[in-house]
């Protein structure tokens, strides 16, 4: 028995095509808030430190190899060409570590499925506890289900040891009775575990190499097999089709929220608040109803999010507002105020104690403490100032149909409404546009800029071009009406 608490080696099985998902995705692609269902169980497995940690990848293994290589560029792989069993994918993993000369040694080893996604580490670290415990040469994680139909059973001995696993297709009536189950999640001695692959078949239903049949033939061998009972169940769900998947998601917002509230944080309608596992939320934040906040968020103390919003690796600031409003790879200040009808896009840096008001868009841009950008403006490749206002209507133009160019905004600016910045070009500190301009060169300092025609009027236009309309009769009554004689 290894001394270090943690295993040599975490083998995860996600070379499956899932055909029940009906997807041209691999099914341990398919995302669980936020994130691929392979994701989840990296995560957990993380927290047991393992030495080495390799997934045994076969349908669309490209696709799930290049998964790894952005989020888990330290985890391995192995090829499974042809999906002939566990016990065959395991010793897929083993022979790709050889080749590499990787050996887990006498140390243990931790089997366990890519599409478990409600798995904990804490309830892989009490399988590990109960292994040592019992100094056995394999532990199963099991659980007792209320209706274990097409799951596996454990067949216990009388002192309560583990004498094997009977798949479903392959049990008797008796055997179906018991209502405890294989959750495809096991810890073994690497030793054992190599010397019972040697000797597996395909004397079975599917004709495959079965994994759990290792137990058994350990069993056989003498050696002490042992079981650790989940005390959740929901941690052994496999996902096999797009209900299961919906499933998954309700339980594990349902896990996020609860530890969220008894932390301190208010969620007033936790059926629709749909927060990632990995979100950090600060003490007194306010998640209203229909909000989605999604994996790498941060949302600081005192913070209200919705109703009806969306983050996606977004950090919100203490004290800062965000209402009805889509945010994505955004930075919002403390206490800054966002929405409502907002879109954050990726760049998007906003100060403490900003404003980025109703129907306001902004992308690739740094807005400073204190300024505003209120309602209805786009503001794109650009950077405003401390105390700025930027007027309803405003437009930041920074696309010439090739290239994005930059506009520089100072302090304390203020931008008329429906003014038309023209990039690149410099707004100076303290500097004013005129209603209506179009600013194509830079303002200086303190300097109010216009970039409009001047106004004129051409009397009875509208009769004289638009007769028999009804504009023209309006005017034409306006213009009998002594009241509107606007002569002196």
């Amino acid at each position: 028995m290894a001394e270090s608490a943690a295993p040599s080696l975490v083998i995860v099985l996600a070379a499956g095509e899932g055909t029940r998902m009906k997807s041209s995705l691999a099914k341990v692609l398919h995302p669980v808030l936020g994130t691929p269902l392979l994701g989840h169980v990296l995560r957990e497995v993380g927290t047991l430190a393992p030495e080495q940690t390799i997934v045994v990848v076969g349908h669309q293994r490209e696709h799930v190899t290049d998964y790894l290589a952005g989020d888990y560029p330290d985890v391995r792989t192995a090829v499974q060409e042809a999906q002939l069993g566990t016990g065959h994918a395991v010793r897929c993993a083993l022979t790709a570590l050889a080749e590499q000369g990787i050996e887990p040694g006498s140390g243990t080893v931790v089997v366990t499925a890519g599409d478990t996604p409600l798995l904990t580490g804490a309830t892989l670290a009490a399988l590990l506890a109960e292994h040592r415990a019992t100094q056995a040469k394999a532990t199963v994680l099991s659980a007792d289900l209320p209706d274990p139909t097409g799951y596996g059973r454990i067949m216990r001995a009388a002192d309560g040891s583990v004498t094997g696993i009977v798949e479903h297709k392959d049990a008797t009536e008796e055997q179906r009775a018991v209502r405890e189950i294989n959750s495809g999640v096991f810890a073994f001695e690497a030793p054992a575990l190599a010397s019972a692959l040697a000797r597996l078949d395909t004397d079975n239903s599917q004709g495959e190499e079965y994994l759990t049949d290792v137990l058994g033939i350990l069993h056989g061998d003498g050696e002490r097999i042992s079981a650790h009972v989940a005390a959740d169940p929901e941690d052994v769900h496999g996902i096999n089709d797009r209900v299961q998947l919906a499933a998954a998601a309700r339980v594990m917002a349902d896990r996020v929220n609860t530890a969220l509230m008894r932390s301190g944080v208010s969620i007033p309608d936790p059926a629709t608040a749909w927060i990632a596992p990995d979100v950090q939320v600060g003490p007194d934040a306010v998640i209203e109803r229909n909000s989605w906040i999604g994996p790498g968020c941060i949302v600081g103390e005192g913070a209200v999010i919705g109703p009806d919003t969306t983050l996606v690796a977004t950090t919100v600031g203490a004290g800062a507002t965000v209402l009805r409003s889509h945010c994505d790879h955004a930075v919002i200040g403390a206490a800054a105020t966002i929405g409502p009808f907002t879109y954050l896009r990726p760049g998007t840096e906003l100060g403490e104690k900003s404003k980025a008001g109703a129907y306001v868009e902004i992308k690739n841009a740094t807005v400073g403490v204190g300024a505003k950008v209120p309602h209805l403006s786009y503001v794109g490749d650009a950077q405003i100032g401390d105390g700025t206002n930027i007027g309803a209507a405003t437009v930041f133009v920074n696309y010439d149909g090739v290239h994005k160019h930059r506009t520089v905004v100072g302090d304390d600016v203020r931008i008329g409404s429906d003014t038309m910045l023209v990039a690149p070009v410099t707004i100076g500190d303290g500097a004013y546009t005129g209603a209506g301009s179009v600013i194509t060169d830079d303002v200086p300092p303190g300097t109010l800029a216009l970039g409009r025609a001047r106004q004129r009027n051409i009397d009875g236009w509208v009769e004289r071009v638009r007769p028999g309309s009804p504009a023209a009769e309006a005017a034409h009554r306006a213009a009998s009406d002594p009241a509107h004689d606007t002569d002196e």
